[in-house]
């Protein structure tokens, strides 16, 4: 029997065992064979494959969503392919950076303005702070606080 068992593919990947058992029980990696002593043996591609999962995970993509595009890989079904699923996931972190840079930049107005306590700040009508302005994706201006 060929093939590689755990400990050399979750080294080989660089992850641990408990993830290769993982993603068996959810789906991402086919269940491997067996030697006669029970050590699971498997495939080469192995390897690959879960660089490929943990390089979307690092791109942002859920492991449900990896699945899929693992599953498009091999069964097209008219669904959309990587490039329309990479299109949505840069328009979330695209959605994503643009609420963090509204948050910086209330968060610079607070420590500009001096708050230093949420319920005194949250009855002055200036102050930055409680981000009621985020809700609007709005920064408060620095102004003084209390």
């Amino acid at each position: 029997m060929t093939g590689l068992r755990a400990g050399e593919v979750a080294d080989a990947a660089g992850v641990n065992r408990q993830t290769l058992r993982y993603y068996e029980r959810v789906g991402l990696l086919a269940e491997p064979d067996r030697t006669l002593g029970g050590h699971r043996i498997y495939p080469v591609e192995t390897v690959t494959v879960i660089r490929v999962i943990k390089a979307a995970q690092r791109l942002g993509f859920t492991l449900d969503e990896v699945a899929e595009l693992l599953d498009l890989g091999t069964h097209r079904h008219g669904k959309p392919g990587l490039q329309a699923r990479a299109t949505a996931k840069l328009t979330e972190v695209e959605t994503k950076i643009a609420d963090l840079e509204i948050i910086r930049d209330t968060l610079k107005a607070a420590v500009a303005a001096g708050c230093d306590d949420l319920i005194v700040c949250s009855h002055i009508p200036s102050c930055p702070l409680p981000f009621a302005g985020l809700a609007d994706g709005k920064a408060a201006d620095a102004g003084s606080c209390c």
